[in-house]
């Protein structure tokens, strides 16, 4: 059974804002779901989105602490990340935001 303090705790999204190179959407789709699948603890979803016939994308992470998005940081993960640097168009946009509403159907 869930502690009444459970539900007072809020989740966190880790946020990137950005536009890749001509084309190269497709591929740093792939690099973004390899990096994912080697999340594990406090990894709550992730979601990549694509501006409609553009290369411009906004990537949201959720986390249930911040401090987990940090332990999530190893070799494999940053090899990944090293592939995808050469793909955007300008360094991305990074934020962390506190999830204050979750609505589900």
């Amino acid at each position: 059974m869930r502690e009444f303090s459970d539900f007072l705790r809020h989740n966190y999204g880790y946020v990137a804002i950005a536009t890749f190179k001509p084309g190269k959407f497709p591929e740093a789709q792939r690099l973004f779901e390899e990096a994912v699948k080697t999340y594990t603890k406090g990894f709550k979803g992730a979601y990549l989105l694509q501006k409609p016939n553009t290369d411009e994308g906004i990537a949201v992470i959720l986390w249930e602490k911040l401090e987990d998005m940090e332990e999530n940081q190893n070799e494999t993960h940053e090899k990944i990340l090293e592939k995808m640097k050469h793909l955007f168009a300008s360094p991305p946009e990074t934020n962390f935001y506190e999830l204050s509403t979750e609505i589900k159907p």
